[in-house]
């Protein structure tokens, strides 16, 4: 028996592009000689809806869709969808061949943690079920899954194995898995374990593509009932991965280094998000540092160097070698670059407050100027030519607020807001290893600095502060854990107060796309008046 894993990338809400691209795999799949299609979760409506799940037309339109689908279909085809029942809806897979809609399954365990809402909109599947699929005038039974089903270990209700108990030769496992940094070894290991305790073989089918803030990988697997990897679908690519259910013969793949997967999967972000918005020109502020260099490299690899567009902006304050690393590094990638400088726009402002900044001393309100006259700037070139603005600051600097609303954080896509300062050098390194001569090496080894004031550089040691910012915001240690290591008090009080005072400038930012397991974004809810000081409450 042939089964085709179809790893596409779909379009949240248009379901007609979808439907047709479903169509075209399944298509593809029979002429390939594939005893069942398999599709993953809400592969109709594209994952995640959100709110449109609260349309009724939305959810009837995707109905439809499946219904057409099913209208048409030969070979047994899983696809995942929208059910609606007595007013409640399901995240649902259909099964379908021969004309009708055969089996559905609803699913079991609905996540309700970090970007995942779930249970806002669906009703849990009642009881694990196996469905049964005709081949060679017998029936196979099979167990199969949604995405979260087979993260049942920390679920009372444990799936695989009740579906195991209930016959079940072969798992099927629909999923919309986001992509963040070890998931796939993560997601790899656990089917292993189940394999190992089942002894059944496994086939994952991922979504591919990215939606708004999240990015999935796709890496499709299929396994032998003894556990060994024997098909393996491209990662952050499309793909029709056609496996033999009974086959033995073990894949080696090619793990990609955390920071090549990390790069595909930002290009991929940056790609997706421009097509499914419509845009087709990127255009950013090239400042001769390392935040805004990685920035244009990586619309450059997803856009094309003709789609991209870099400004340097000088000031009074900004370096010779700031405008020449700009400069070159425009060149390397092959990008329309200008130079607008903005002093005199500041002379006029600075001149028009001075009445009312008089008798006071130079602070952040006169460095912010500069910052605020670059991002009306860009965005007015926004505006007039329709190219999208990208904002360049990091996961480190949005924790901290080293970065000014309005000015710096302007645009319509943060790229590189969930890579710590620390992670921006890394894949800078090892874009100029795997890519040499991509980004000037003055770049990366000067310090950082915003050139906001004479002779100015970043007030933070980024080997220290980068790391403690990741500690508190993607592992969630308190300020009590921290206490107890050699971290210098004052520096961990000063940040974790930075971090907590600064929500409401990330609350206003441009949407970043995710690649760690906490990013700033739909999966961190903290409130905007916080007073917690992160320890626990002494009542003696």
């Amino acid at each position: 028996m042939k089964v085709a894993l179809c790893q596409i990338n779909t379009i949240v809400g248009n379901l007609n592009y979808n439907k047709e691209k479903i169509l075209k795999y399944y298509k593809k799949s029979i002429e390939k000689g594939s005893n069942i299609a398999i599709f993953p979760e809400l592969v109709i409506t594209g994952y995640p809806p959100q709110d449109l799940l609260c349309e009724k037309l939305f959810v009837e339109e995707s109905i439809k869709i499946l219904k057409e689908i099913s209208r048409i279909s030969t070979i047994p085809i899983i696809l995942g969808y929208v059910r609606a029942e007595e007013k409640k809806i399901y995240n649902s897979a259909a099964l379908c061949y021969d004309g009708k809609i055969r089996y559905i399954y609803d699913k079991i365990l609905l996540p309700t943690y970090d970007v995942f809402d779930e249970e806002r909109y669906f009703t849990s599947g009642r009881i694990p079920s196996i469905i049964e699929i005709p081949h060679n005038k017998k029936k196979i039974k099979i167990g199969l899954q949604i995405c979260e089903d087979l993260w049942d270990d920390n679920y009372i209700c444990k799936v695989t194995e009740k579906q195991f108990k209930l016959g079940a030769e072969y798992f099927i496992n629909i999923s919309a898995s986001p992509f963040h940094s070890n998931q796939f070894q993560d997601r790899k290991s656990l089917i292993e374990r189940k394999i190992k305790k089942f002894k059944k073989p496994f086939f994952y089918c991922n979504t591919v593509g990215a939606q708004d803030e999240l990015i999935f990988d796709g890496q499709s697997m299929a396994f032998s009932n003894k556990g060994d990897l024997v098909a393996f679908a491209k990662p952050f690519e499309e793909d029709l991965l056609m496996v033999d259910i009974d086959s033995k013969k073990e894949v080696n793949i090619k793990l990609h280094s955390k920071e090549e997967a990390t790069y595909n999967a930002l290009c991929l972000g940056v790609k997706d998000y421009f097509k499914k918005t419509g845009h087709c020109q990127a255009v950013l502020g090239l400042s001769g540092g390392i935040d805004s260099a990685l920035v244009a490299t990586i619309a450059t690899d997803a856009l094309g160097p003709k789609s991209v567009h870099g400004i340097s902006l000088p000031s009074k304050y900004s370096s010779k070698h700031s405008l020449n690393d700009a400069e070159e590094l425009a060149i390397r990638l092959d990008i329309d670059y200008r130079v607008i400088p903005i002093q005199t726009v500041v002379n006029e402002i600075e001149l028009a407050l001075k009445p009312h900044f008089n008798n006071t001393k130079r602070n952040i309100a006169e460095e912010n100027i500069q910052a605020r006259i670059r991002g009306n700037i860009l965005m007015a070139i926004s505006n007039k030519f329709g190219w999208m603005l990208l904002s360049t600051g990091n996961k480190t600097e949005l924790a901290l607020g080293y970065c000014t609303l309005y000015g710096d954080m302007s645009g319509g896509l943060s790229v590189i807001s969930d890579l710590s300062k620390s992670e921006v050098y890394s894949l800078s390194n090892w874009i100029n290893k795997a890519y040499p001569t991509r980004i000037p090496q003055n770049t990366i080894n000067k310090p950082p600095s915003a050139e906001l004031s004479p002779n100015q550089v970043d007030p933070f040691d980024y080997d220290i502060v980068s790391p403690l910012v990741d500690d508190i915001v993607e592992k969630g240690k308190s300020i009590g854990e921290l206490e107890e290591t050699d971290i210098d008090k004052d520096l961990l009080h000063s940040v974790f107060n930075k971090i907590r005072g600064n929500e409401f400038k990330r609350r206003q930012a441009a949407p970043g796309l995710r690649v760690s397991e906490k990013a700033f974004g739909i999966g961190r809810r903290y409130p905007l008046v916080n007073h917690f000081n992160g320890r626990a409450i002494d009542n003696e």
